[in-house]
């Protein structure tokens, strides 16, 4: 679902730390922004090389041997020689010695702690009694209750299961049941993550046995230019990371599915487009792209290992003034079939649309565009699972329109072997274990339990659901979660007094006072149909008026 913001991106400047991390193709439909350009980062390449695994190689790959004749001039090719002799490239890699996204600082919750996955690894996070952030396994080392099911008390960590407490640096202060002469057992001690707050996100370090590399550790340049202002969103997503990702480095897509979801996506505008890579490493690539018919190429996207996008333009005003415009995308691996993902669209010169309208307004549009490629997504993950073949003996990549997704799944083959799992473009490694599904309590309390612990829900109806978009973004946003929570005390506050007004417009005597009553009582109603519309714009899934459910 990358919306591509009038494919107006420009570049920017990845960043000046050492390892790369911006990138981003097309996700533009929800605000109107361009973007940046980036220095490339140059990042050693430690490979070896040994022969492509004989049980996946030995069918045709699509992009070299599927269709005869002029197909392969328009069909994805062998990016390197090694490709082209059947080679395969391996890159050292271990995705725990990495830094991923885990949330945006200002939806942190200040009141409980909060539970996180990262390839199905479970942390809690939460901010002491000093608003410092800690990030532990989230697992009581007494029972294996869930931290993130606890509560916070005076600054520290309780798990409500037996009551023990834990302070910043995972170890325990409390246990009830301890008799008072006995010593608190130093095994009583929790998993520690290393935190790095950065540019508006915390980040957490995985691995329990590398020390954090502060070098690649994502830095923005375009984020920290003077002037430059963003919006940024949150999204738990319900398919696979890798599957999120091409879908937000596949720009082709945009007029179709997003086709009017704003003024830049329009699908008689669906056009063969131009690309052009300009890096690899064993981090990721970027490279330039553009619109055929335009026949230039001012849009620069960066991906960088592990799960970092962007697309970044610049264009310089009639005053000579030159602005920087990104889209961000900071996806994190959840674990099998479920991500989630941190947007970020901003610029050196604000959008017209900002200033127009409410943030809420444009955070609910960003939920309608991911929820118009729920499907098609959803689908296309279960079919990577069930089929366990590489992306080349299934997918047939255009090169008009599919370099960067090519380019993705062959990345993924350099690093794949040191990741939990993967679908690489022509080797893949399913998961070892089944998906972890959790269910939501039964019953009327557990239903309300469910559905407003630590970011505060307002009803039953929005139980823990990846489908649902109030479960998707509206918890995880403080901002949509406050709107929410204002419109629908407004709604009750003007449903009573629509019931107060025509109770006393039944009691009056004068038509006039009648007449007073029952018109206050009339606005009062619009005003519960108001607010009742806007709930429902934050809560309410967008669905194709085409489908027939």
């Amino acid at each position: 679902m990358i919306l591509s913001l009038s494919q107006c991106l420009p570049h920017t400047t990845y960043l000046s730390k050492p390892l790369p991390t911006s990138k981003l193709t097309t996700a533009n439909i929800i605000l109107n922004y361009t973007l940046v350009s980036f220095k490339p980062l140059h990042l050693g390449n430690n490979h070896t090389r040994c022969h492509a695994v004989t049980d996946l190689s030995s069918a045709p790959s699509l992009d070299q041997s599927k269709g005869e004749g002029d197909d392969r001039t328009f069909l994805v090719g062998p990016s390197s020689e090694e490709e082209n002799k059947g080679d395969r490239i391996v890159a050292d890699y271990n995705w725990t010695e990495e830094w991923y996204p885990l949330y945006l600082t200002k939806d942190v919750p200040g009141d409980a702690p909060l539970g996180l996955t990262v390839f199905d690894q479970q942390l809690v996070l939460y901010k002491d009694g000093n608003g410092v952030l800690h990030c532990y396994q989230d697992r009581c080392p007494h029972r294996l209750a869930k931290l993130s099911e606890g509560q916070l008390v005076d600054g520290r960590l309780e798990c409500l299961y037996h009551g023990w407490q834990f302070e910043g640096n995972g170890k325990c202060v409390k246990i009830p049941q301890l008799p008072a002469d006995a010593k608190i057992p130093r095994s009583a001690c929790l998993k520690t993550y290393e935190l790095r707050e950065s540019q508006g996100v915390v980040w957490v370090w995985m691995s329990q046995k590398t020390p954090p590399n502060p070098e690649k550790l994502p830095w923005f340049e375009n984020f920290a230019r003077p002037g430059f202002q963003d919006t940024s969103t949150i999204h738990d997503l319900p398919y696979d990371h890798s599957i999120l990702l091409e879908n937000l480095m596949d720009p082709a897509h945009v007029p179709i599915s997003h086709d009017r979801t704003d003024w830049a996506a329009k699908r008689e505008d669906a056009q063969p487009l131009l690309f052009e890579v300009t890096e690899r490493t064993d981090r990721g690539f970027a490279g330039r792209w553009g619109k055929e018919k335009d026949g230039s190429m001012p849009n620069f996207l960066r991906f960088d290992s592990p799960c970092v996008l962007q697309n970044n333009r610049e264009l310089v005003d009639k005053n000579g003034e030159k602005h920087y415009f990104s889209g961000l995308f900071l996806c994190r691996p959840t674990g099998q079939g479920k991500s989630m993902l941190i947007v970020r669209f901003g610029g050196t010169k604000r959008s017209p649309f900002e200033k127009i309208f409410p943030k809420w307004y444009l955070h609910q549009n960003g939920c309608k565009v991911f929820e118009q490629d729920m499907g098609f997504l959803s689908s296309q993950n279960e079919v990577l699972i069930k089929e366990k073949v590489p992306t080349k003996e299934l997918y047939l990549n255009l090169r008009s329109s599919d370099t960067w997704v090519a380019e993705y799944r062959k990345w993924m083959d350099k690093v794949g072997h040191g990741m939990p799992y993967h679908f690489g473009h022509g080797t893949i490694s399913p998961p070892k274990v089944p998906a972890v599904v959790e269910h939501a309590p039964a019953g009327l309390i557990a239903g309300v339990s469910a559905s407003s612990p630590a970011k505060g829900g307002t009803a039953t109806m929005h139980a823990p659901n990846l489908a649902n978009r109030y479960f998707r973004h509206v918890i995880h946003c403080k901002g949509c979660s406050s709107v929410v929570k204002a419109f629908t005390a407004w709604k009750n506050g003007l449903s009573a007094a629509a019931l107060v007004f025509t109770a006393l417009a039944i009691l009056a005597s004068s038509r006039q006072w009648k007449t007073f009553l029952l018109v206050s009582a009339t606005f009062c109603l619009g005003g519960v149909h108001a607010c009742s519309t806007a709930i429902a714009m934050n809560t309410t899934n967008f669905i194709r008026v085409h489908r027939r459910l």
